[in-house]
């Protein structure tokens, strides 16, 4: 039926974002010597900063959000104004 979509639920997509999360952060924590010493070396080295935000926010965002989608919380749903 075409009124009947099911989501999917995103289990295993969430245990694996989880499992590269947990260890971006720890090879971050575990590191953090080498990754300064990289960091602070400027030019074309202050790129890295970023380009690690980018992927901690890319890969912790998708985690959070199938996380919640797992547990049944959805974002409410905005009403369409005429």
């Amino acid at each position: 039926m075409a009124g009947s979509y099911e989501k999917k639920n995103p289990l295993w997509k969430t245990i694996i974002l989880g499992i590269i999360s947990v260890a971006l952060y720890a090879t971050l924590l575990l590191n953090q010597d080498i990754i300064n010493n990289y960091f602070g070396r400027g030019e074309l080295y202050a790129l890295l900063p970023i380009i690690t935000a980018f992927i901690f926010s890319l890969i912790h965002g998708s985690f959070t959000g199938n996380f919640w989608t797992v547990l049944g919380i959805e974002a409410k749903k905005k009403k369409e104004v005429k």
